[in-house]
């Protein structure tokens, strides 16, 4: 699974069915097994995703005998193509087996629709170790990246809304050459995703002072810095876990362990949150007839709280886009996570983040310590 020569994919109009033969029409290949709830709610979001744009078309992979019947329920034949394949990859299957006997997968057949050229963007609800696998080993490592990240949408108080957090969990390791190219990553995200110019990078660690955190955190610290001129980034140092959801920066860096760690707190506090507010306002007569009161307040509430909005992280750092839509995903947030991926397909988001990736040399740790060495001598 090393880098090799690009996979440059072909305009997302190139196939000949159904979803892929309308001109100016954007192509999401989307795996409909694989999720808790089954490919009903797949389909669910997809209808949801078909009648809010009619610019997307879709590729959806799994057994013609069950699909067909939930694809013609939401009259959705002109906008779905089918294609079929039996074989399912579970929640529990190791990355390795799928890797190597997964061919006739749903999941297989979604990334290699975006390999070959026929869709702009994979969305699975899927196994997320196997998705990584088998997308690093079918559309490769962008030329230049060492680990890719999977990148989040997390809440904010920020104007736009959201901050991008990566890695949440494509890898638990990163160095300080990984994080460098996380940030920048992040960035790239952060302009294509939500629409800043010069995004604030923030790099996550225990405390602010730059004399905290292990020694590649103070690396990473070092050459995130170095990189934002060229990365077209503004880089505010050190930020703590309770700056992830503030206006301190727009992109928090971090390794996949410990991103991983804080998206699922704030998933079970979110949830916490939600179901304490619940039981509050359902107390007493009193208390439910202020939940009436406030209850366009309430709604608003738990539409900024809740993760269903914001579902879908995606795979930064290869050739070709794949958002990992959460696996108890329902058709609202199997919808939002198309809208993602609809959104980065229109904006050319991969071909940007390889160009950027490619015009940012920077040195490696070892290699700038040579430079520093020389320098002194």
């Amino acid at each position: 699974m090393t880098s090799g020569p690009p996979v440059r994919p072909a305009p997302a109009s190139s196939g000949s069915g159904p979803a892929t033969g309308v001109p100016g029409r954007i192509v999401i290949s989307v795996d409909a097994m694989g999720g808790d709830r089954g490919p009903s709610a797949v389909v669910g979001g997809i209808a949801d995703s078909a009648r809010k744009n009619p610019d997307i078309g879709f590729i959806l992979h799994g057994p013609r005998s069950e699909l067909g019947p939930l694809v013609d329920k939401r009259k959705l034949g002109d906008r779905c193509e089918i294609r079929d394949v039996s074989g399912i990859v579970q929640m529990g299957d190791k990355p390795s087996h799928v890797v190597r006997h997964g061919r006739d997968t749903s999941m297989w057949s979604t990334i290699e629709a975006v390999r070959n050229g026929e869709a702009a963007v994979a969305v699975s609800c899927g196994n997320t170790g196997a998705l990584m696998a088998l997308s690093m080993m079918r559309l490769r490592k962008l030329e230049g990246v060492n680990r890719p990240a999977i990148a989040c949408l997390w809440p904010s108080r920020n104007p736009q809304g959201f901050n991008v957090v990566l890695d949440v969990g494509a890898d638990i390791r990163a160095d300080q050459d990984d994080l460098r190219q996380y940030a920048l990553m992040g960035a790239a995200y952060a302009r294509s995703g939500l629409g800043l110019d010069t995004p604030r990078v923030g790099l996550l660690n225990v405390g602010t002072e730059e004399h905290k955190g292990r020694a590649e955190l103070k690396l990473a610290h070092e050459m995130i810095g170095q990189a934002a001129t060229t990365g077209r980034y503004d880089f505010v140092g050190f930020v703590e876990g309770g700056d992830i959801p503030s206006d301190r920066a727009d992109v928090i860096v971090t390794d996949g362990f410990t991103g991983n760690v804080a998206l699922k707190t704030g998933e079970g506090t979110a949830s916490l949150i939600r179901d304490l507010l619940g039981e509050a306002f359902r107390f007493s007569p009193l208390s439910r007839m202020a939940a009436l009161l406030a209850l366009t307040s309430l709604k608003r509430l738990q539409k900024r709280i809740d993760p269903r909005r914001v579902n879908g992280g995606v795979f930064l750092g290869l050739n070709g886009t794949v958002v990992k839509s959460h696996g108890s995903a329902d058709a609202t947030g199997v919808s939002a996570a198309i809208k993602l991926a609809f959104r980065l397909a229109q904006t050319g988001f991969n071909e940007k983040l390889a160009e950027r990736v490619a015009t940012v040399g920077l040195p490696s740790a070892g290699a700038a310590a040579d430079e520093k060495g020389e320098a002194a001598s």
